[in-house]
């Protein structure tokens, strides 16, 4: 029986710097295993985060808001979501110098259309300025 033929990467030099063919077969399966892990991982991160699925999409726009006294501002605001899903959007009423003076949450029922107008009053502990939308959620 003989013994292949010593190749460069065979030779003492080589050896002694850890560049045998079993080191470099090592280190392509450990990069090709890293590159598995990291497709993996960022994979599933896509599907956790949401990427890959489709989200329900929805917008409130401030259109208009009526002081109606010291202690109550009316505020009218548009909102669009995708037919038959509930919400909650939280109303606020700012002052002179935008502090929340007061504050509510209010549910959306779901509803067949799209897009639909919605008033609300909002009770205040001084004088309010504006009334606006903060924010929304699908609930």
């Amino acid at each position: 029986m003989t013994s292949p033929a010593p190749t460069e990467h065979d030779s003492p030099l080589a050896a002694r710097y850890g560049r045998t063919t079993s080191q470099a077969r090592r280190t392509r399966i450990i990069a090709i295993v890293a590159g598995i892990a990291f497709a993996v991982v960022f994979g599933a991160w896509l599907w956790w985060a949401g990427i890959l699925t489709p989200n329900a999409q929805f917008e409130a726009k401030d259109t208009a808001h009526s002081i109606e006294s010291d202690s109550l501002v009316s505020v009218t605001w548009q909102f669009t979501v995708d037919p038959g899903l509930p919400a909650s959007c939280a109303v606020q009423a700012l002052n002179s110098t935008y502090a929340i003076v007061g504050w509510r949450v209010v549910d959306i029922p779901p509803s067949d259309d799209t897009i639909r107008t919605f008033t609300e009053q909002v009770r205040t502990s001084e004088r309010a300025v504006t009334g606006l939308i903060y924010r929304c959620w699908l609930t």
